[in-house]
């Protein structure tokens, strides 16, 4: 047997289906008799937004006992050392890997500074 929380969760849900079509067998009523939409009835609208409470009630209490969130007892036993440890955040392919400096001779016999860039030597 369906337990009551269940039963009035699929209630919940045929209700706000049956308030859907209700909306739209309206809107297709005006455009039929050619009135302009001044919005829905006051009966679709209470059965959409009792529907609506009724379906959350009813998945709410079906889902079963929620459990405490308990962050004191796991973050109890770490040190603040482990707390600021994030080794998903460390970068090792940087800075070095993009930039090499060449120092080159030119024909005058002067320094001359270079970078290489992607395969690429530039002033």
């Amino acid at each position: 047997m369906i337990s009551l929380n269940k039963q009035i969760f699929f209630l919940g849900i045929l209700s706000l289906v049956h308030a859907a079509y209700s909306a739209a067998q309206h809107r297709s009523y005006l455009r039929i008799t050619e009135q302009t939409f001044d919005g829905l009835p006051f009966d679709i609208l209470m059965q959409g937004i009792v529907s609506l409470g009724m379906s959350m009630y009813g998945i709410l209490y079906s889902a079963g006992d929620f459990k405490e969130i308990r962050a004191m007892e796991d973050l109890g036993l770490k040190t603040l050392e482990t707390l600021h440890n994030t080794p998903s955040f460390y970068i090792f392919n940087h800075r070095g890997k993009s930039r090499n400096w060449l120092n080159l001779k030119n024909s005058k016999n002067t320094t001359v500074h270079y970078i290489w860039v992607k395969n690429h030597i530039v002033l």
